[in-house]
């Protein structure tokens, strides 16, 4: 795979910095993504933003806003930067104003020069994806009508981009993730199939195969990429050695970003290779104690959970306990995914170790609590039946 952290321009190629460029880009050549300087700050700040450095790339997505002032790259950049700050805590809803505003500013500056020029490249693609990033956020707050609303609108732009520009390997990223859920998400989810007819036909091939050639060759968009195929290979396709290389890439890529740290581990944790999740989650939870940026309470309270499962497999029920009620003594509110779950392992951790009135007043807590997955089914399971170790 193809390294995402150099440039590959010098600094001469760059200036000048102070100029305000034309806002105006008709084709693809004329893009401002083909600017010498746009090219190396935007670069040199994504590997800022995904290593959680976020002053640093706002500085430089600055800089090119600057530059461009009436362009949508600016804000685009500046919302993937909030973007992340939301993915590291997405119980958090700090940031959510924020990265809105920013994105509804891309869509602003997009549709004023479309007024214009309706051909305009730079103007379709940023709107495209905008759209679709707004829309992955309403979709993580649950908010299924707008997302599917923003997804809806997304795609004609997106796919058009991509059918334009068949030889750019980012442009094919966004056609990528259509065609590979377009067929995936019928399959997986049935009552979806019914509202796919309105929707061109995906292809899992296609789309696994355009998201890799990004991942593998993309300029702009190589790491997002990286992580829509861990997503995939961790979630859809179940695939380890799969999973675990753009996982390990990632991490190499990116040693500093509490996300993709993280999610390493969970991978580990998923395809049962507990040791290794273990180790990874050690650390993770040595760096949340030494206050790294990126490693928030959430992340603290992953690392707690995930230590405490692997001693629960190891038959250390008396450590799992020690690492839950840490989890449940940091930070405030009871319902976020780690706790309520956690709920639960230390009630299956009391159980084992025979104290039963402590084991059915926790599983108790846990159905008091928010529902997550089947927390609630096993929480009445063990209730009627104490967990076994």
């Amino acid at each position: 795979m193809a390294a995402a952290g150099t440039p590959g321009l010098s600094t001469a190629q760059t200036t000048p910095t102070a100029q305000v460029a034309s806002d105006e880009s008709s084709s693809n050549d004329e893009s401002v993504l083909n600017d010498a300087l746009v090219r190396f700050q935007a670069k040199k700040g994504l590997g800022y933003l995904y290593n959680m450095k976020f002053e640093k790339a706002k500085t430089l997505f600055d800089q090119i806003d600057n530059r461009y002032p009436n362009h949508p790259v600016g804000p685009f950049l500046n919302a993937l930067n909030t973007w992340w700050q939301i993915l590291i805590n997405l119980q958090s809803k700090e940031h959510d104003e924020a990265f809105i505003a920013a994105m509804n500013e891309v869509i602003q500056r997009s549709e004023r020069i479309l007024e214009r020029d309706p051909d305009n490249f730079d103007a379709r693609f940023f709107k495209g994806a905008a759209l679709g990033f707004r829309g992955r956020h309403y979709s993580n707050r649950k908010q299924w009508w707008k997302a599917a609303r923003d997804g809806k609108r997304a795609m004609d732009y997106v796919l058009g981009v991509a059918e334009e520009n068949p030889e750019n390997d980012d442009y094919v990223f966004g056609k990528g993730i259509y065609d590979y859920y377009a067929a995936v998400v019928p399959e997986r989810y049935p009552f979806a199939e019914p509202f796919m007819v309105f929707f061109p036909d995906g292809s899992r091939k296609r789309g696994l195969r355009e998201l890799k050639r990004t991942a593998e060759e993309g300029f702009y968009i190589q790491t997002e990429a990286a992580y829509f195929l861990l997503q995939i290979y961790y979630r859809f396709e179940k695939n380890f050695s799969k999973s675990k290389k753009y996982a390990t890439w990632l991490r190499e890529e990116h040693p500093d970003n509490s996300f993709f740290h993280t999610y390493e581990g969970r991978m580990y944790a998923r395809f049962g290779r507990w040791n290794q999740a273990k180790s990874i989650f050690e650390k993770v939870w040595k760096r949340y104690k030494a206050g790294q940026t990126g490693y928030v309470d959430a992340t603290g309270r992953q690392a707690l959970y995930f230590r405490a499962r692997h001693a629960l497999i190891a038959d250390e029920h008396k450590r799992a306990v020690r690492l839950l009620e840490k989890l449940e003594a940091l930070g405030e509110g009871k319902n976020s995914y780690f706790k309520v779950w956690g709920q639960l392992r230390r009630g299956m951790a009391y159980d084992a170790l025979g104290r039963r009135a402590l084991a059915l007043k926790h599983y108790q807590q846990a159905l008091e609590r928010k529902e997550w997955g089947e927390v609630h089914e096993r929480a009445e399971r063990y209730i009627d039946s104490p967990y076994g170790g």
